[in-house]
């Protein structure tokens, strides 16, 4: 059989330019775009509001999750709030009660959120189209009566609550304690980075080729002998569970879990945040939740119906800005770099 590079070439046969895109996920980001990236995130909570701050990089975490389905694997998901809230469910019952350490929560939120994933996957996965998108959100109602309902564990309309910052003990350092509004930005800062990292890897695996592969062209993919199904649910529980590590911190943020954040809207917002953005890369997402949290507090100072103007924005950038905004930017370094070589 061909090596991957090979038959990724071949799944598009006479579309060059797509087969190109297969063969190479594309450009490394280099160690300067690396640096500067760590450079802005330190700096974040410095420039804004420290708990702003970090929420951008819990909803930039799950938006990247998110991102690895839209613009990896081609599956436009209406489900993802589901795993989000249920791993700051599972995160928040363990850390409201003191059941477990900081590091057996956050495991606990992604193998809840995961599993669930797997679940849902196992259903969704073999529908495309409109088809997986409705039940994926058909789905995510199913576990929103659920989690509204079961008011022992979740704390029903009224949220799970009391959820505790629990401290971390690491050996020949002590114990760090995140009570300090900045040190939780830091610890979610480093799971926002090394989240990244991870899906970075996943994107230029030979998984994310054949996730790629099978978004430009499923059948050729599976006549090549690939497994697409299996590799779209691989990615599917891989989000799921990315997912539920962000519910988790935004569960610890507020010290509470509201049942909004398992709501399907919760859903649109975060597919929003990564239209906004763009999905050729995993920066594109982290921007558009910058862009999103950003507006959505604008909007909601001066309209009480601020979701009309938050919609009005998201269809603007559809119709104008169809590759988002890093899309935007690249063109405009690009037109940049035209005006200069001009004589």
């Amino acid at each position: 059989m061909a090596s991957e590079h090979e038959s990724a070439m071949a799944v598009t046969g006479t579309d060059a330019a797509a087969a190109a895109a297969i063969a190479s996920p594309g450009p490394s980001s280099g160690l300067a775009a690396a640096l500067a990236l760590v450079v802005a995130v330190a700096l974040l909570p410095f420039a804004i509001p420290v708990n702003i701050a970090t929420e951008i990089v819990i909803f930039g975490l799950f938006a990247m999750s998110t991102n690895l389905l839209i613009g990896t694997a081609g599956l436009y998901s209406f489900g993802q709030a589901a795993f989000f809230g249920v791993g700051g469910y599972a995160a928040g019952y363990l850390a409201a009660r003191g059941l477990a350490p900081l590091p057996v929560m956050l495991l606990a939120a992604a193998l809840a959120a995961g599993l669930l994933a797997l679940v849902i996957g196992a259903f969704s996965i073999r529908r495309t189209g409109i088809y997986f998108m409705m039940l994926t959100f058909a789905f995510n109602q199913l576990v929103y009566y659920i989690a509204y309902s079961w008011h022992s564990v979740t704390g029903g309309e009224d949220g799970l609550a009391g959820i505790k910052r629990l401290p971390l003990d690491l050996p020949f350092l002590g114990t760090l304690s995140f009570d300090n509004h900045l040190a939780f930005y830091a610890l979610s800062a480093t799971i926002f980075l090394a989240g990244m990292v991870v899906l970075r890897r996943v994107v230029d695996s030979p998984l994310g080729m054949v996730l790629t592969a099978a978004r430009l062209n499923p059948r050729r993919t599976a006549s090549l002998g690939y497994p697409v199904h299996r590799a779209q649910l691989i990615a599917f529980v891989m989000a799921g569970a990315i997912a539920g590590i962000a519910g988790a911190l935004f569960g610890m943020l507020y010290r509470i879990m509201p049942i909004d954040s398992v709501h399907w809207v919760a859903s649109a917002y975060v597919v929003f945040m990564v239209l906004i953005g763009g999905t050729r890369s995993m920066l594109g997402p982290v921007i558009g939740a910058a862009i999103f949290i950003w507006l959505q507090g604008l909007f909601s100072l001066f309209w009480a119906r601020w979701p009309l103007l938050l919609g009005l924005f998201v269809i603007v950038v559809m119709l104008f800005l169809p590759g988002g905004v890093l899309d935007l930017a690249a063109k405009a370094c690009q037109w940049a770099r035209r005006l200069r070589r001009r004589p």
